[in-house]
C-alpha cells in the first residue's frame, strides 16, 4: 500500500506535465500580420539606435530618412524621379510577361521547341545581364528604349523558366480527362495547362519583380540623368546618405507592394494552392 501511495504523486505530476505540454502545443500562433509588424518595429528600432551612433556620412537612421522623404515629396523631386522609373519598370515587366508565358507554354508542350531553345535559354540565363548592359546601350542608345530592353532581359527568364516547369508538372490525369472529352489543344491550354501552372507562373513573377527593380536602377545609372537610379548615384557621390536612402527605401517598398499583389492574385486565381498552405 505504501508503494502504491508513493507512486500516486509521481503519476499525478506526470499527468500534469503532459497536460501542460499539450496546452502549449495547441496554443494558437499569433496572426501573421502581428508577427510582421513586430519584425519591422524591431528592425527600425535597432536601425535607429545603431544609426545614431555612426558617422552620418557613412550611414543614416530611419527618422533622418523619413525627414528627407517628406522634403522630396513636398518639393516634388521624388515624384519627378519615380515617374520615368515606374514607366520603365512596368514596360519591362509587361514585355517580359508577354514574351515568357506564351513561349514557356509552347516550349513545355512541344519537345522539339524545348530541345531547340533550351541550351540558348540556359546560356543567356547564366550570362550576367549586367555584362550585356554596355552592349545594349551601344545598340539602342541611352534613351528609354535601352532601359526597357535591360529590364525585360532582367525579368524575362524567371517567368519563362517557371512557366516551363509549371506546364511540365501538370497532372497527367487532368490532361487525359480533357482529351477524353475531345478537347482541342488550344482548349487544353486554356482550361487545364495554364490554370494548373498559375502557382509556378506567380512564383516566376515574384522573382521577376525583384530582378526588374534591380534592372531599372542599373539601367538608369548607366543610361540617363533621370530616375531613382540617378537620385541614388547623385546623393551617394555628394555623401548625403539620408537622401540617398529615400529612393532605396521607395524601391524596396514598391517591391513589397507588388509581391503582395501577386500573392493576392495567386489566392484569387489558384485558390486550391492557397488552401494547400
Amino acid at each position: 500500500m505504501r508503494a502504491e501511495r508513493a507512486h500516486v504523486p509521481q503519476a499525478t505530476s506526470a499527468a500534469k506535465g503532459d497536460d501542460s505540454r499539450r496546452r502549449r502545443r495547441h496554443m494558437p500562433a499569433p496572426p501573421a500580420w502581428t508577427v510582421r509588424i513586430m519584425a519591422w518595429i524591431t528592425l527600425l528600432v535597432a536601425w535607429e539606435l545603431y544609426g545614431r551612433t555612426t558617422n552620418p556620412i557613412l550611414f543614416t537612421y530611419p527618422t533622418a530618412v523619413a525627414k528627407a522623404f517628406w522634403q522630396f515629396v513636398a518639393n516634388g523631386e521624388l515624384l519627378k524621379a519615380a515617374a520615368p522609373s515606374l514607366q520603365v519598370l512596368f514596360s519591362g515587366l509587361f514585355f517580359a510577361i508577354v514574351i515568357a508565358i506564351p513561349f514557356g507554354v509552347v516550349m513545355a508542350r512541344f519537345r522539339f521547341v524545348d530541345n531547340w531553345f533550351d541550351t540558348y535559354i540556359a546560356y543567356l540565363y547564366a550570362t550576367p545581364t549586367v555584362a550585356l548592359v554596355p552592349v545594349i546601350v551601344l545598340w539602342a542608345g541611352i534613351g528609354i528604349k535601352a532601359k526597357i530592353i535591360i529590364v525585360t532581359l532582367f525579368s524575362v527568364f524567371p517567368v519563362l523558366m517557371n512557366t516551363v516547369q509549371g506546364v511540365k508538372n501538370v497532372d497527367e490525369t487532368l490532361l487525359e480527362v480533357a482529351r477524353s472529352f475531345k478537347s482541342s489543344e488550344w482548349r487544353i491550354w486554356v482550361d487545364v495547362v495554364i490554370p494548373s501552372a498559375v502557382p509556378f507562373i506567380v512564383t516566376g513573377l515574384r522573382l521577376a519583380v525583384g530582378r526588374a527593380l534591380i534592372g531599372t536602377v542599373l539601367a538608369e545609372m548607366y543610361t540617363s540623368i533621370t530616375g531613382l537610379g540617378y537620385m541614388i548615384t547623385t546623393y551617394a557621390n555628394s555623401f548625403q546618405t539620408a537622401r540617398m536612402f529615400v529612393p532605396i527605401v521607395f524601391i524596396g517598398t514598391l517591391g513589397v507592394i507588388l509581391t503582395s499583389l501577386l500573392n493576392w492574385a495567386e489566392r484569387k486565381f489558384a485558390p486550391w494552392k492557397a488552401g494547400a498552405h
